[in-house]
């Protein structure tokens, strides 16, 4: 049962700050979240997630979690116009030049707006006993006994005076845009390692009408195919009745047009014919919007030699991901279930436990994205024999799935965080990238249509 004489505070209500916020209730008495954003009643977009309005990605493993963390999460979701899914059978992967097979996996996911998901787990972090959700508050530094962090400094960012907020654990989910680093050095501690990789990725997404049951897919990922195709393009059947359409691209002068005709254009280049298709027949509702997207941080936590008690970042604020790997919501919420069990066993030497536990999690999802962005020359970054024959094995990886149904699903349990990377590399399934993935991929016949799923 909590201890009722213990209070937590979270800095910012993002996805990895109301996770973390509803696995601490567990064994806290009392939560407190802040944010410094006015946070909308419902799923409108707000200011503090610029990125809201761009196809976002919840992995497998990231539903699993979620269900877990809030029961009946799913089926709510889903009521509010959420599309669940089996990640193989009804979305269409395009890795290298061909799609691959479609069939059932038992891979669920679930194609949900970031607008939609983050109000719904508001609503239900701030129903928890003990739990409060405070916006229009900004955190401005923190407390300090010479041992332990004490609590927190919030302004309101309509006007007022600084209040202090005694807490027993502050978690700092404030996004890409935190200050832990110069907290930490202002209260005289070293501030953590940084690795970046920048791969120039630019964003431009654009919503179109929905008519469910039209199609016989709930979505459509064309990835960038490396150096040789550095553009990508997302369509999500989600909430609202829409289909949320992202176009990519990696580099210099690879960016998407954002008037009609360009867009219409770029998505003709896919490998893929469909997203074209979908396109040109759908009605668009509203105009295209841009967005560079921020290059990928890890902050080392982990490997400080001396850190203060009773404070740890999560989310974005420990390690943020390039966005085209989808991977940012799904390491999030399963940081927070790792929080939740480390405030469990006590919060003396919580962090030091919490941020070994956060780096398994992070670990594979930044190999997977670290070296695909390291795939493109222009990409800055430490790169040794290693990640070229990496590369150069998910390449055949990738050929692969667009003739083995086996190894599509395989490579989607991988990307998907169920399985480990090493499963790719078991004899059975080298065998089959080796003979499916000897061949150069050519593009596949226009598809035949299929019935119709109910998306």
């Amino acid at each position: 049962m909590p201890d009722n004489h213990r209070h937590a505070v979270v800095l910012g209500a993002s996805i990895a700050g109301l996770t973390a916020a509803r696995a601490l209730r567990d064994t806290f008495g009392r939560v407190t979240v802040f944010d410094r954003d006015t946070l909308p009643d419902g799923s409108a977009h707000r200011r503090g997630v610029p990125q809201a309005e761009h196809a976002h990605g919840l992995l497998a493993h990231g539903r699993a979690v979620l269900e877990e963390l809030f029961p009946g999460l799913v089926a709510d979701l889903a009521a509010r116009g959420a599309v669940p899914v089996d990640i193989q059978r009804d979305v269409v992967w395009v890795f290298g030049n061909r799609p691959a097979p479609r069939a059932a996996s038992g891979l669920a996911g679930l194609c949900v707006s970031r607008a939609l998901l983050e109000s719904y787990l508001r609503e239900r972090v701030a129903a928890l006993p003990g739990v409060t959700v405070l916006d229009g508050h900004e955190a401005t530094g923190l407390r300090y006994d010479g041992t332990r962090v004490t609590g927190a400094t919030v302004r309101p960012v309509a006007g007022g005076a600084d209040r202090e907020v005694h807490a027993d654990l502050v978690v700092d989910a404030t996004g890409r845009g935190n200050r832990g680093a110069s907290w930490l050095e202002a209260l005289g501690f070293e501030r953590p390692a940084e690795e970046r990789i920048d791969a120039g990725t630019v964003y431009v997404s654009r919503d179109y009408r929905r008519v469910p049951g039209r199609e016989d897919f709930a979505a459509i990922l064309n990835a960038p195919g490396g150096p040789a195709r550095p553009y990508g393009g997302i369509a999500l059947g989600t909430d609202g009745d829409r289909w949320m359409v992202t176009l990519l691209g990696v580099g210099a002068g690879q960016a998407p047009p954002t008037d009609h005709d360009g867009y219409q254009a770029f998505a003709a280049k896919l490998p893929d014919p469909r997203l074209h298709r979908l396109l040109c027949a759908a009605e668009p509702l509203g105009d295209p919007v841009r967005l560079r997207l921020p290059g990928s941080v890890r902050r080392r936590y982990e490997r400080l030699i001396r850190r203060p008690e009773r404070l740890v970042s999560v989310g974005d604020a420990l390690c943020s991901f390039n966005p085209a790997y989808g991977q940012g919501m799904t390491v999030a919420v399963a940081q927070a279930r790792e929080l939740g069990a480390a405030a469990r066993d006590g919060l003396d030497g919580l962090p030091a436990r919490f941020y070994a536990r956060a780096a398994r999690i992070i670990d594979v999802p930044w190999d997977m994205s670290a070296g695909g962005d390291l795939a493109y020359p222009q990409v800055q970054g430490p790169r040794s024999r290693r990640t070229d024959l990496l590369n150069a094995y998910v390449a055949r990886v990738q050929a692969a799935t667009g003739r083995d149904a086996a190894v599509a699903r395989r490579f989607l349990e991988v990307t998907n965080l169920v399985r480990p990377p090493q499963s790719l590399m078991a004899p059975p399934m080298l065998a089959r990238v080796l003979w499916h993935g000897r061949r150069a991929a050519t593009p596949a016949p226009a598809p035949a249509p299929r019935p119709a799923v109910p998306v």
